[in-house]
């Protein structure tokens, strides 16, 4: 999976459709601005940001996430939680959409480590449309985008699995977005 998804995002404005840690994923490099704004509209989405996954913490720095912020969620990965940070840093409105905060996830598979080690921190959101169900098999992906993206990655069937949680830190209290592949209870 890894050279062939490689191969894929390495080109310019790629998205591509591969399975992530969670559900299938429509992807793109995140430092690859046109192919950040091709994903978001291939999803038509404005002012609703998607989650950008990394190998480590320092691909996130790399790419302009203030290091503190991660200093105070990094007990949450690796594993299947996104974390929505503040984001100051103009230079990554792109990845944004307009919104104040970014969710952010160091995931906890090894092959999609290692494809995060040769592409750098990636832009994703779940494959699928507006209001319809996550794609968990490639053929579903293929239904929703056609040939719309550069490459679809087959991981299978993705059965039961689901999407992250999403949690936001506001003032030193965790608030639950979604509940997703961690039950996190704030109670």
């Amino acid at each position: 999976m890894e050279r062939q998804a490689a191969k894929a995002l390495l080109q310019p404005r790629a998205v591509i459709v591969l399975p992530t840690d969670t559900v299938y994923g429509l992807v793109a490099r995140a430092v690859d601005k046109p192919a950040v704004e091709r994903l978001y509209r291939l999803k038509d989405r404005v002012n609703k940001p998607g989650t950008v996954i990394a190998a480590n913490i320092e691909q996130l720095v790399s790419l302009g996430i203030t290091r503190r912020y991660l200093k105070a969620v990094e007990q949450y990965w690796p594993g299947p939680v996104s974390v929505i940070i503040p984001v100051s840093n103009p230079k990554l409105n792109y990845l944004t959409s307009g919104a104040y905060g970014l969710a952010i996830r160091l995931p906890d598979a090894k092959p999609l480590l290692a494809l995060l080690k040769q592409t750098g921190p990636l832009m994703t959101t779940s494959a699928n449309l507006p209001g319809q169900p996550v794609a968990v098999t490639i053929d579903q992906a293929k239904a929703y985008f056609h040939n719309q993206v550069d490459a679809y990655i087959d991981g299978g069937p993705l059965i039961g699995r689901r999407p992250s949680t999403i949690i936001r830190v506001v003032d030193d209290a965790i608030e639950v977005v979604r509940q997703g592949a961690m039950d996190i209870r704030t109670d």
